[in-house]
């Protein structure tokens, strides 16, 4: 059956008209299952469709005016240049004409962008880069930063809320997905399961403040490089409840998003810059609830669009979120500018399992003293005690990041054997296979780098490496056992 004797009638005359408007060539017509998007010359009208589901209701024109005055001011917090106005739509079905009232219909009038720039297009090119994973963990944590926070009254993130929200998931996928029974029964048990385990962290994160008004629809498709920045756009207006969420909700949107994309070393990356950025470890307990979560609603979403063959692999993406994987523990070693988070990067990129944090001492040993990376100290929190200080904290990092079943990679000089052993013990205490990645360079590519280093969050100086040189202890012939090198082989 052709497309277009589908589409309303007022879909149809619109899409002539902005033929006659702006040329056969420049107009296309976007569709989802709940709105229409009609590319015209240098804009894009969004239409909402008259449809009323479980978790929208766009069923009346009033309805539909208000949510796009909505939609309008609430993406104008991400992407002001992309949001125009509201629109109405007048005339009659078969002669629409826009910015005419009395309004038989509405639209958000939009800048229109370079399709090929959404990131999910970027990534399918091989063209997503670690620095612009980097660029939108900023925009978007210093976004969060700002964001309005849930009421500790309000329903908003609670336990209540984030399990019935997970299971209309499952209400609607029984009768959408026949055949796939027993894959969503078992989804559904391990939800229940999880739920309960991480209940209390769900009700800790609400009272700490992390559960606030956010973008709701974040993944690739809803990103877009503007002057090579990403720029987050159609964020959910239609329902409170799933745009007011915990942020690591927000961020598992993404996640999983890269995961679909198979892109795994990018999602390391982009858990290792949060965490990096927001000092916010705690939400490695709740993530892997988030993005299995997350998974099922692209399964949802696939499956009312009619996309069965499309709703079984998402599916599939969250059983895989739910499989246990066994965690690991690496450290780094080595001296200044011997290339130890160079390496560690290195590794986050190769890493296939998504499962893999980078855990980095200089960022961690400034926020423990109150500073941000890039703050120097002159030294101050560089003496024995805040050295000691530095490490049990990377320690307790550590241990929490590995108990919640996170792979941890510790990028530090971890010059004294004392130090080496602590983390080596952690490792067997928790039942954790344990490996070294080491790290050197001649003295003069040593010193090189250092005086080359700039806006790094490490001080260290020539005059701290050649100190260094003077205490440092070899690792011990049984250590050397541990190496392991970039592609996780054993050194020989």
């Amino acid at each position: 059956m052709n497309k277009s004797k589908r589409l309303p009638r007022l879909i149809l005359a619109l899409r002539r008209w902005a033929r006659q408007e702006y040329g056969r060539e420049t107009v296309e017509l976007l569709e989802t299952h709940i709105s229409w998007v009609l590319l015209a010359g240098r804009y894009a009208y969004k239409i909402k469709k008259p449809v009323v589901l479980p978790f929208v209701d766009y069923g009346s024109l009033e309805a539909r005016r208000l949510f796009c005055e909505k939609e309008l001011s609430l993406n104008s917090r991400y992407a002001p240049e992309l949001y125009l106005e509201t629109v109405p739509i007048g005339g009659s079905i078969d002669a629409p004409k826009l910015g005419v009232s009395p309004a038989i219909e509405w639209a958000v009038e939009m800048a229109r962008f370079d399709e090929e720039l959404r990131l999910d297009h970027v990534c399918d090119r091989g063209e997503l880069t670690c620095g612009m994973i980097s660029d939108l963990v900023h925009i978007v944590t210093d976004f969060h930063r700002r964001a309005a926070q849930a009421p500790p009254e309000s329903r908003f993130g609670g336990p209540t809320q984030i399990l019935k929200t997970a299971l209309e998931n499952f209400a609607e996928l029984y009768s959408l997905l026949p055949d796939d029974h027993s894959l969503l029964a078992g989804l559904e048990e391990w939800t229940r399961q999880e739920f309960e385990r991480c209940r209390p962290k769900f009700e800790e994160r609400k009272a700490a403040g992390y559960v606030r008004e956010c973008h709701g629809d974040m993944h690739l498709k809803n990103i877009v490089l503007l002057d090579g920045r990403p720029t987050p756009f159609d964020c959910i207006e239609f329902n409170e409840d799933l745009r007011w969420i915990d942020q690591a909700n927000e961020l598992a949107f993404v996640y999983e998003d890269l995961l679909e994309h198979r892109r795994p070393g990018l999602a390391s990356w982009l858990i290792s810059e949060w965490l990096a950025t927001t000092g916010d470890f705690d939400m490695l307990n709740v993530l892997p609830f988030y993005a299995t979560y997350r998974a099922l609603v692209r399964t949802k979403v696939a499956a009312l669009r009619g996309d069965l063959a499309e709703a079984h692999a998402y599916a599939l993406i969250a059983k895989g979120l739910c499989c246990h994987r066994k965690p690991t523990l690496t450290i780094t070693y080595g001296l200044s500018g011997s290339g130890k988070t160079t390496s560690s990067r290195v590794r986050l990129i190769e890493d296939q399992t998504a499962n893999l944090v980078h855990i980095r001492s200089d960022v961690e040993r400034k926020r423990l003293f109150g500073m941000n990376p890039d703050e120097s100290s002159g030294g101050a929190i560089y003496t024995p005690d805040a050295t000691e200080r530095t490490y049990a904290h990377l320690e307790k990092i550590a241990r929490d990041a590995l108990t919640a079943g996170w792979s941890v990679l510790v990028d530090a000089a971890f010059l004294r054997r004392t130090q080496r052993d602590r983390f080596r013990a952690l490792a067997t205490k928790l039942n954790t296979p344990f490996s070294i990645l080491a790290c050197e360079a001649p003295y003069d590519e040593l010193s090189r780098r250092l005086k080359a280093r700039r806006g790094d969050a490490s001080e260290a100086t020539v005059e701290v490496l050649e100190s260094q040189m003077g205490w440092a202890e070899e690792l011990t012939e049984e250590e050397k056992t541990f190496i392991k090198s970039l592609t996780g082989k054993d050194e020989k």
